[in-house]
Parts: structure tokens; sequence; C-alpha cells
């Protein structure tokens, strides 16, 4: 649990139409500003910004702006500053997540993002795909299947650092990224790490632990407790070896302590989740 009055929403990638949908339902009021952060969608941005107004009108929120950070428009231009100061949300759309990092990092437009999180009890921060993995600490930018367990073939950079500890993944069941979060959490086991599937995601509010939504799962991978690495001065794709992580896989409705690291089942968020009914004798 974390000390910030904001509440902040990430998604796995896939239909975010039921995230938006929560996204609406989670306002003070429907009329407030909402600003779509198109900067990780390298093609079509605007074209971008436009769909996910739609939906948002759709959902009976007429006021939806259009930030937009990239190589055209800096991050800090004293327009785009004021409107962030007025937003209520801020969405950010799906790409690359290096993106975010390349246009927002050291920037004003960042500081007053984290300010108003850190202060207003209202505000939100949503993002889907690179948009959720750019919020954490960390956030993968490579790895491929199996090849992930080799030394060499994953790539970890630094996130807007929003959501403090945790190294984030997306689409991850859907592309096979296990190896990848695996070899992360080894390489890093100080971090927290969290894949999120399609169509699934986080709610982390203030003072509470965070709670999965939607249709899939988000595997948590905790790697305080390893005994064993083989990594310090393991040569170029050799394959990796880790003894004794902790991996929770958590559905809708069941929450993880993101400072804890402790699971809890459904909504009794003062008990940890009971443990796996034993097999029986055959």
């Amino acid at each position: 649990m974390f000390s910030a009055r904001g509440t902040l929403v990430v998604l796995g990638g896939g239909d975010d139409d039921p995230m938006l949908a929560r996204l609406a339902a989670m306002l003070p009021a429907r009329s407030v500003n909402i600003e779509i952060l198109t900067t990780a969608t390298r093609r079509q941005p605007a074209r971008t910004a436009v769909a996910y107004a739609h939906a948002f009108r759709q959902l009976d929120c007429p006021n939806v702006g259009h930030l937009q950070v990239d190589e055209y428009h800096a991050a800090d231009e004293p327009d785009t500053l004021q409107r962030l100061r007025q937003a209520r949300l801020v969405f950010m759309s799906g790409g690359d997540q290096e993106r975010l990092t390349d246009f927002l990092l050291n920037t004003e437009f960042l500081a007053i993002l984290k300010e108003k999180y850190q202060q207003e009890d209202d505000f939100i921060i949503a993002g889907t795909s690179a948009g959720a993995s750019a919020l954490a600490s960390f956030m993968l930018i490579y790895g491929h299947g199996w090849r992930s367990h080799m030394v060499g073939q994953v790539a970890v950079a630094p996130g807007l650092n929003l959501i403090p500890g945790i190294l984030l993944d997306q689409h991850f069941a859907e592309r096979q990224r296990y190896p990848r979060l695996l070899h992360a959490v080894l390489a890093q086991p100080h971090l927290l790490g969290i894949g999120l599937s399609e169509e699934t995601g986080l709610i982390i509010r203030p003072d509470q632990p965070a709670e999965v939504f939607g249709d899939e799962v988000v595997v948590v991978i905790d790697g305080a407790a390893v005994s064993y690495s083989n990594l310090p001065g393991l040569p170029e794709d050799e394959m990796i070896s880790g003894h004794d992580f902790r991996l929770h896989i958590l559905t809708t409705g069941q929450r993880i302590d993101l400072v804890t690291r402790r699971p809890f089942n459904g909504s009794e968020a003062g008990s940890p989740a009971p443990a796996a009914a034993k097999a029986p004798r055959v």
C-alpha cells in the first residue's frame, strides 16, 4: 500500500472497453476533464485519441481532450501543462513504453503528474499495455519466449516510477512472457514482478491492497527469498537458474499488498489467501 492519495489503474492490453467503463464509474462526476496521453502510440496518435474520446463520450463523459507529447510537441508546453493541471483522469494509450520515458522523464509534466497523484484524492492515472508498463519503477522492453531464460536475452529499463518497487509486464500470458519476468526478477530480486494478462489489470487505491479486475489473471513473482542464483558472472546465452521464487496467480476481486507482498482472497484484505487444498490420495 502506498501513501499516494490518488488512484492508479493498469491494464494488460487487449479490449479496454470494460476498463473505460470502470474508469468512468470511478470519476467524481462524468463532467470532469479527461485527457488522453498518446505518447506511446507511434502511428496515428490523433486517431487513437479520437477513438478513446468517442468511447468516453459514449459513457456520458463529454470533456475529453488529447495531450500530445511526442517528437513534435514538447511535454512542457504551457497549454499542455495547464490542461494537465485541470485533468481528473489521465489515460495513457498503448504502443511503445520507451517513448513515454523518452519524452516524459525529467520534465515538469511528469513532476505535475506525480504531484497530482500524490496529493489529489479524486485524481486517476490509468494506462493500458505500454501505458501500464511505463507507470512502474521498471519495465520490460525486450525478451521473447524460451530464449528469455538465457543471459543477454532480456532488457529492463527505468519507468516513470509512479508504482515504486514494481517491475511490470503486459500482454503477459498471451505473449508467453513468464520467462522474461522470471529472469528480470532474478536479476533484481528487490523488485516485485507483476505480469498483467490482457483484459486484466490492477486498481491501486490509497491505503488499500491492489485489487485485480478483468477476465484473466495477474501473475506476481516475488524473488525476495531466492536462495540461489547463477546469474553473477554467467556468460551471455547461458541458461539462468534460480531457486525459491514465490509465485501468486490472482483473479478478479483478489488483492495483493504491494509493500508486504502478501496476497488476499477477495475483499477480505485483512487475511491472506487460503492455502490450496491437498490433493487426494490415489
